[in-house]
């Protein structure tokens, strides 16, 4: 007797392909999904796909989805969109039958509402069937609506960036590129000849004589030459800021590229200097490499290691000339908080402008209640929020505005 033929996940119905099987037409099918729940997947992860699911026993959902996600998933953000889509696309054929016993002992249960992920919605938009617009007949008067409603721009300002669907996650990262930081200009101490500067320069003026035999012509004067602080950036990259560090990226990367003398670090839990790879002008390439660097995404948060490491190896490389610091992280500590109070006052004495950007205080009754954000605020100048692009735009306007000037650099200048 033949036993019978294990049976494998199945997606939708599709005709069979020339080989009398639907598995590579599906594989197809699957990759459109991910392309439109806003994942890079193009023919060249297609093809992996129909190679990985040929080394592998695809009765097994286990290894089909491993395969899968390990050729067509280059990124760790994308991980839960990855999951989400396959538990849709490929479904078991004995789900069914097991929902249906679950839902007898269920349905006695009194259910909370709840909210889907933004995985799970992403997917399920991207699922769903484009809606087929009906034509407006041409003898029809136009109608003008003159409801006094928020324009889809003005609503996609206060959108909070965890709410967002894929469509209204790729129109922010538009509005995010052309963001532009102009931080205000300090005074160095360089200068730069200057025919109106009010610095006498002698020796320029002495050479100029010697010229013309000792005959002192002009006087020759500089100017103290002003530039931009130097931008440091440290951004929380852990399981509850992951959504958030998604996005804010892609600021990172455009101010990185908009202006010099940026530092951009990762932390969870170990601390990694990615300025390098975003310089790199195509985001995508550079958000791919970035990736490869990054081990920690989504996990754990080290807050007091993670400013203790900063402090100990490259506060003196980029904390010079009265550097601007933007600290983006909820407080949330794994370790509480041990040594957070210690490396904060550190790091706030090495610059000249301390902001601390947190997602959490988008709520309107936010409270200091964790041990770490109790040990973080009293070292900082700034605590703002930042989960749309509104906040973005406010901390913008922030740092284009000459900061607080601290007790120290008071008494220094009254001296």
């Amino acid at each position: 007797m033949i036993p019978p033929r294990p049976r494998v996940p199945v997606a939708e119905e599709t005709a069979p392909d020339a080989t009398g099987g639907r598995l590579a037409t599906n594989v197809m099918r699957f990759a459109r999904l991910l392309r439109r729940a806003g994942l890079p997947v193009g023919p060249a992860e297609v093809i992996a796909a129909q190679q990985a699911l040929a080394a592998v026993d695809i009765t097994s959902r286990t290894q089909m989805r491993t395969a899968l996600r390990a050729v067509m998933i280059h990124r760790r953000e994308h991980q839960d969109v990855f999951d989400q889509a396959f538990t849709l696309f490929w479904r078991d054929p004995n789900a069914g039958q097991h929902a249906a016993v679950m839902a007898l002992f269920e349905g006695q249960k009194e259910k909370k509402p709840e909210r889907a992920p933004p995985a799970s919605r992403r997917v399920s938009e991207a699922m769903a069937a484009p809606r087929e617009r009906k034509p407006r007949p041409e003898d029809e008067a136009p109608r003008v609506d003159t409801v006094m409603t928020v324009s889809e721009r003005e609503r996609l300002q206060t959108m909070d960036f965890e709410a967002m669907s894929a469509a209204e996650v790729g129109a922010a990262k538009e509005h995010i590129r052309r963001l532009r930081l102009p931080l205000d200009l300090r005074r160095t101490r360089r200068s730069r000849p200057d025919p109106a500067g009010p610095i006498v320069d002698l020796r320029a003026t002495i050479r100029a004589s010697l010229r013309r035999g000792g005959a002192l012509l002009d006087i020759a004067s500089r100017r103290k030459t002003t530039r931009p602080p130097p931008l440091v950036v440290l951004c929380d990259i852990s399981g509850s800021m992951s959504r958030y560090a998604q996005i804010l990226l892609h600021f990172l990367h455009a101010v990185t590229n908009d202006r010099d003398r940026v530092s951009v670090f990762l932390f969870g839990t170990r601390l990694t200097n990615i300025t390098r790879q975003l310089r790199h002008r195509d985001p995508e390439v550079a958000f791919q490499m970035v990736a490869h660097i990054v081990p920690d995404w989504s996990g754990g948060t080290r807050i007091g290691e993670a400013l203790a490491e900063f402090n100990r190896h490259w506060a003196k490389r980029v904390l010079a000339q009265g550097a601007v610091v933007l600290l983006i992280t909820d407080g949330l500590d794994r370790e509480g908080a041990k040594g957070l109070a210690e490396n904060m006052d550190r790091l706030h004495r090495s610059c000249r402008r301390l902001i601390w950007l947190n997602p959490l205080l988008r709520w309107t009754g936010f409270e200091p209640k964790s041990q770490g954000i109790r040990a973080m605020l009293p070292h900082v100048d700034e605590f703002r929020p930042v989960h749309n692009l509104a906040s973005l735009r406010e901390l913008i306007e922030s740092l284009s505005r000459p900061g607080p000037t601290r007790p120290a650099e008071r008494e220094r200048m009254a001296a």
